[in-house]
């Protein structure tokens, strides 16, 4: 675990969200209080913390809530409680829609929702069809939010596939990508979750901190890694809490020895969503 004193302090928190919404806020508070107790000065949490089942239905309609609903509010509520920033995914309501949206919002001291990202890419792989149930967002410019001197913006689990997703935010000015996942496990499964998420903090010289699922359905292995590709912190297949320091020194000190991001010759483009079968 990196040990920069002068670092800004953030966790990534692992657990299993499940059905039952007021067991997953009060595991959340009960990780954020821990997250706290250690240093941390921003929590992030997994996709879907908000309410999940393993299968989707149509329960997941009945489970959707606006970005300005109850969860979110407990979300405000213990950031204010605990002067922490949190990030969490959630079951995003869509008016209008026998959809709903995959989002990630995030929330500071004082200040409620800074920033919010509904997943592009849905999960239409390894024999899962996210997109019966869910909307994919749309492609919109990235939203980012400070906290100790640093510029922090979000994407969610399967997009980590997608380079393209983390450049273009890693160009709106992110120092830090926020990555909420339920990556599901299965053969090989867990070798691409270390694999993509390095590669998305080493290509673009940045930190990634990827907030997973605990088994049995998610691969843990949540895990924040540094500009150089390094795992500086790693919580392993149980349910809890680990932390490490940022710094903005490390970004300078690897943009002088790695200065990719200068050296590159292509832009992001957007591209037609390709039509869902």
């Amino acid at each position: 675990m990196q040990t920069d004193a002068a670092g800004f302090a953030l966790a990534v928190a692992q657990f299993a969200p499940d059905d039952d919404a007021e067991a997953n806020l009060a595991e959340i508070e009960r990780l954020a209080e821990l997250a706290v107790a250690r240093g941390a000065r921003l929590v992030v949490f997994p996709e879907y913390s908000s309410w999940f089942t393993a299968s989707p239905s149509e329960a997941w309609l009945d489970a959707a809530q606006p970005v300005d609903g109850p969860f979110t509010a407990a979300l405000a509520a213990l950031a204010d409680r605990l002067d922490v920033h949190l990030v969490a995914g959630m079951i995003e309501r869509l008016d209008g829609q026998r959809r709903v949206a995959n989002t990630v919002v995030a929330v500071a001291p004082g200040a409620g929702v800074v920033a919010r990202y509904r997943k592009l890419h849905l999960y239409d792989a390894f024999g899962q069809r996210e997109s019966e149930w869910v909307a994919p967002g749309e492609v919109t410019p990235p939203e980012l939010f400070e906290a100790g001197g640093l510029r922090f913006g979000l994407q969610t689990c399967y997009d980590a596939r997608f380079p393209e997703v983390s450049r273009r935010i890693v160009d709106a000015g992110a120092d830090v990508i926020c990555m909420p996942a339920e990556w599901v496990r299965g053969p090989l499964k867990e070798a691409h979750w270390r694999t993509l998420t390095t590669a998305r903090a080493l290509e673009n010289t940045i930190y990634v901190a990827a907030a997973d699922h605990a088994p049995p359905v998610g691969a843990g292995n949540s895990m924040v890694v540094d500009p150089m590709g390094v795992e500086v912190a790693t919580v392993g297949e149980q349910t809890d809490v680990a932390v490490a320091w940022l710094s903005r020194e490390r970004i300078e000190s690897v943009r002088r020895l790695n200065p990719a991001l200068r050296l590159r010759r292509f832009t992001v483009a957007e591209r037609p969503h390709p039509a869902v079968d």
